[in-house]
C-alpha cells in the first residue's frame, strides 16, 4: 500500500510540473493550439500512468536492488569515473544504435532501428508542438516562416528552401520509418513458427497495428492537404487524434512500456560490469568467488550477495544449515549433487 501511495504522489507531482511547464512554455497558453488539446490531455494522462507504473516497477525487490546499485556505482567515488567512461558506449549500443540486437539478426536490428527512431523523432516533434513550446508563423511580406521556441524567435526560413521542406515534412519521414519497422515486424510475426505459437494479439500485434494506423493517417493528412484539396481532412485528423491518444494511454500497460524501462537497463549493465564482473562494455572489475564444494569459479561475490538478498526480500530461504551455507554458494553441478545426496538421505536405499 505504501508503494502505491508513493507511486500516486510521484505521478501527481510529475504531471503537475509538466502542466506548469506547458503553461510557462506556451507563454500563459498564448501559443497553445486548442485544436491539439486532445493530444495534450492524452499525453498528460499517459505521463501520469507511466510514472505510476514505473514507480511500482522500480520498487520490486530485484529492480530496486539493481536500480539502487546502478546509481550507487555512478555516485561512488571509486567507480564513478569508470562508469562515466563506459556510459557513452552503453548509450550508443543500447539506445542509439541498438547494436545489442544485431546478434539476433540484421533484419530484426534494422526493424528495431526504424521503429525506435521513427517513434522517438515523431514524439520529439509533436510533443513541443502540442504543448505550445514550438510553433511556426508567417512573416509578411517576404513570405518567410519564423520558428518560435518557448516564445522566443529562433530563425526564419523560406518555405521553398530545403530546410523548409524538411521541417514541414519531418513527420512524414518519421511515419515512413515507422511503417518500414512495423511491416518488417508483422512479416516476422506471421512467418516465425516460434512466435506464432507464443504471441498474443493484444500484447504483440495490436501495438504494431496502432503504430501503422497512426503513420498512415498522418500521411493521409498530408495527402489531403496537398493532393485532395482538403477533402476528408476533418475526419482523418479526428481519426488520427483518437488513435494517437489510445496509443499513448496504452503505453504504461502494453509492450511499449519497455521504451521507458530501457534506459534503466543501462544502469543495471554498468552495475554488473563494475560489481559482478560481467563484461557488457569492457573488462569487468568485480571480485570472483568460488564454489564452496568443488572450488570452481562462480559469478562475483557481489552477484551472489545480491541474489541472496533479493530472494530473502521475496521470502525465499535457501539456507542449507551452518555446515553447508546457502544453496547459492555452489555451482550448478554441485547443486545437483547436493540435491541428489539429500534425496538419497531421505529415501534411503529406495533411491536406487
Amino acid at each position: 500500500m505504501r508503494g502505491h501511495r508513493l507511486a500516486v504522489v510521484l505521478s501527481m507531482l510529475v504531471t503537475s510540473i509538466l502542466m506548469v511547464l506547458i503553461y510557462l512554455g506556451s507563454r500563459g497558453l498564448k501559443d497553445f493550439d486548442s485544436a491539439l488539446i486532445g493530444y495534450a490531455v492524452g499525453t498528460l494522462v499517459a505521463v501520469a500512468a507511466l510514472v505510476y507504473r514505473y514507480t511500482l516497477w522500480v520498487q520490486r525487490p530485484s529492480t530496486w536492488r539493481y536500480f539502487k546499485g546502478g546509481w550507487g556505482t555512478l555516485l561512488a567515488g571509486r567507480t564513478r569515473w569508470r562508469v562515466l567512461a563506459m556510459l557513452p558506449k552503453a548509450l550508443f549500443t543500447d539506445i542509439l544504435a541498438q547494436t545489442y540486437i544485431l546478434p539476433r539478426g540484421k533484419l530484426r536490428w534494422f526493424a528495431h532501428l526504424c521503429l525506435f527512431w521513427g517513434v522517438m523523432l515523431s514524439l520529439a516533434i509533436t510533443i513541443p508542438l502540442t504543448f505550445g513550446w514550438l510553433r511556426f508563423t508567417q512573416v509578411p511580406p517576404e513570405r518567410m516562416y519564423q520558428v518560435w521556441v518557448f516564445g522566443l524567435p529562433l530563425v526564419q526560413f523560406p518555405p521553398e528552401a530545403l530546410v523548409g521542406f524538411v521541417l514541414f515534412h519531418a513527420l512524414n519521414f518519421t511515419s515512413i520509418l515507422v511503417i518500414i519497422g512495423v511491416v518488417l515486424f508483422l512479416w516476422r510475426r506471421n512467418t516465425d513458427a516460434g512466435l506464432l505459437t507464443t504471441q498474443l494479439f493484444s500484447f504483440d500485434m495490436l501495438p504494431l497495428f496502432m503504430l501503422l494506423a497512426i503513420s498512415l493517417t498522418g500521411l493521409a493528412l498530408t495527402a489531403s492537404s496537398m493532393l485532395w484539396e482538403g477533402h476528408y481532412y476533418w475526419f482523418i485528423s479526428l481519426a488520427h487524434q483518437v488513435i494517437v491518444v489510445v496509443w499513448l494511454l496504452s503505453l504504461p500497460f502494453g509492450k511499449f512500456f519497455h521504451i521507458v524501462q530501457r534506459p534503466a537497463t543501462i544502469g543495471v549493465k554498468l552495475y554488473q560490469n563494475v560489481s559482478h564482473d560481467i563484461d557488457h562494455y569492457q573488462q569487468g572489475m568485480g571480485g570472483r568467488t568460488a564454489c564452496a564444494r568443488c572450488g570452481d569459479a562462480l559469478p562475483s561475490a557481489q552477484f551472489v550477495a545480491d541474489l541472496k538478498a533479493t530472494l530473502r526480500d521475496l521470502g525465499q530461504d535457501y539456507t542449507l544449515g551452518e555446515a553447508h551455507g546457502s544453496l547459492h554458494d555452489y555451482c550448478p553441478a554441485c547443486k545437483r549433487a547436493l540435491r541428489g545426496q539429500a534425496y538419497y538421505q531421505y529415501v534411503g536405499r529406495r533411491f536406487l
